[in-house]
This record gives C-alpha cells, sequence and structure tokens, in this order.
C-alpha cells in the first residue's frame, strides 16, 4: 500500500505541475483542492480494486465508482461542481491566465474591438512599457528581461505602489498574461486576448485582471487607485488603448490629447 500511495503522490504532484498547462490547452479547469484530491485517488482506487475483485454487477457498479473518484483525484476536476459553481482548489491553480494567491480578490473582465489586426496590437502591448500610454494609474513600467518587469502605479497623496511581475503564460498574437511576484504592495494579475472580431471588424481586446488589495494604509490607497467602480476604469483604459492604436494618441474625458503622444507604431 506505502509504494502505491508514494506512486499515486508522484502522479498527482506531475499533475498540480502540469495543470495550468491543461487548463490554457483547452483543458478541464482543476476546481477540486489538494486533501479532496488524495482521499479521491486513494478511495477511489481502492474502491475500483474491490469492485473488480466482486465478479458480479454490484461489484462493476462499485468499479466504476471507484473510477470516477480515481479520476476525480488524478485530474482535479469534477462535474458536479462545475455546474454548481463549486471550487475548493487554490488559487495559485485556479486559472493561469488570472491568479491571486488562495483565490481571493477583485475581478474585473472588460472588451474592445481595435480596428488593427492582432499581431500589431499583441506587439504593443508584449512591451509593458508602452502600458502606462492608456492606463492612467500606472506612472511606469520598467522591463527588466524579457519575462519580467517592474511596475509603478500612481496613488493617492502624491505616494506610490510598486510590484516585480512576470509573464508566466503567452501565446503570439493570441495571449499574454502575467502576474505580481512575492513581495508585491498589492497582489495582482491579468491577462490580454487578442481574437479577430466577427466581419473583419478587426480584433476584440478582452482584459482579464485581479487584484487583492491588502489592508491597513497601502489598501487604502489600492481602493482610491482603481476606484469605487474599477471595471469603469478599465474599459476606460481600453478606450484610450483603442484610441492610441487607431488614431496614434489617447484624448482625455474632455475630448482634448492626454499630451501623452502614444503613436502605435513605437516601441
Amino acid at each position: 500500500m506505502a509504494t502505491r500511495e508514494t506512486s499515486l503522490t508522484k502522479t498527482l504532484r506531475v499533475n498540480e505541475t502540469r495543470s495550468h498547462e491543461v487548463q490554457t490547452s483547452g483543458g478541464k479547469d482543476v476546481n477540486v483542492g489538494e486533501s479532496e484530491r488524495y482521499i479521491s485517488a486513494i478511495g477511489g482506487g481502492a474502491l475500483a480494486l474491490y469492485g473488480l475483485t466482486r465478479g458480479s454487477l454490484a461489484g462493476v457498479a462499485l468499479a466504476l465508482v471507484g473510477g470516477g473518484l480515481l479520476y476525480r483525484g488524478v485530474t482535479g476536476h469534477c462535474d458536479v461542481y462545475e455546474a454548481l459553481g463549486v471550487r475548493t482548489a487554490s488559487g495559485e491553480i485556479e486559472n493561469p491566465n488570472v491568479s491571486v494567491k488562495g483565490g481571493r480578490g477583485i475581478k474585473v473582465e472588460k472588451s474592445v474591438t481595435v480596428n488593427k489586426p492582432a499581431a500589431e496590437l499583441y506587439r504593443f502591448w508584449r512591451n509593458f512599457q508602452n502600458l502606462p500610454r492608456f492606463m492612467n494609474h500606472l506612472e511606469a513600467v520598467r522591463v527588466t528581461d524579457p519575462t519580467h518587469s517592474h511596475w509603478v502605479a500612481k496613488a493617492p497623496a502624491g505616494t506610490t505602489v510598486e510590484w516585480d511581475a512576470e509573464i508566466y503564460n503567452e501565446k503570439e498574437n493570441e495571449l499574454i498574461a502575467w502576474r505580481s511576484l512575492e513581495g508585491a504592495d498589492v497582489d495582482n494579475a491579468g491577462s490580454v486576448h487578442f481574437t479577430e472580431a466577427t466581419g473583419g471588424r478587426g480584433t476584440e481586446v478582452r482584459v482579464v485582471l485581479k487584484y487583492d488589495p491588502p489592508r491597513g494604509v497601502i489598501g487604502a490607497a489600492i481602493a482610491k487607485l482603481f476606484g469605487e467602480n474599477p471595471e469603469q476604469q478599465i474599459q476606460e483604459d481600453l478606450r484610450r488603448f483603442k484610441q492610441v492604436m487607431e488614431a496614434g494618441e489617447a484624448a482625455t474625458t474632455e475630448g482634448q490629447p492626454s499630451g501623452r503622444s502614444a503613436k502605435a507604431g513605437a516601441r
């Protein structure tokens, strides 16, 4: 039994490290917590083995139930949980496109259609130093290597909050996903998806952001940073992104140029 459990443990851990690959390739979402997976896999395997040794219809039924539990444990996916909207998996493997530790945080999802090809939009966004041109809450983003960057965001009273981030998933001309690293003033993650719009109208750009503001002074600053309506702010950011890419500059709410002339061809 000890040997079997050791082998099973290795299988589950390998599956966990690959969970984001399964999800990003269109596989089923991991929605079962680690402890439940171990119990399901061990109990399911034992039940399936017992059922097969019975040599009867009842035994076959037990084997099928055990097989289902074993599948649940190894894959980390439960169809019943999915139907009920239940999730016991931790935030680290919740979704590789947006991940804040422990499944906490506030999620914002918005989209805009831009009359430009996906490849051009992808290249512009992939250089994170372009983001402050249309994201008003960002003061600066400095790219430190091909997958890492340092972000500085504006906060009230002339202060700032900062964090390091990494790109941990991307597909050329289709997806860029990033997340903050340990030590960030605010845990956050985001992804941008580029999809051809229907009717040849350009590209649909969908942004998903998730952030978990801490308590205390910094938390209050982050709350003000994103405003009372973070969805509206992100929608305004996307509106400016559309203006930058289509017209070469973003306008303020008064309709005047923002002063951040942002030629779309700039890299």
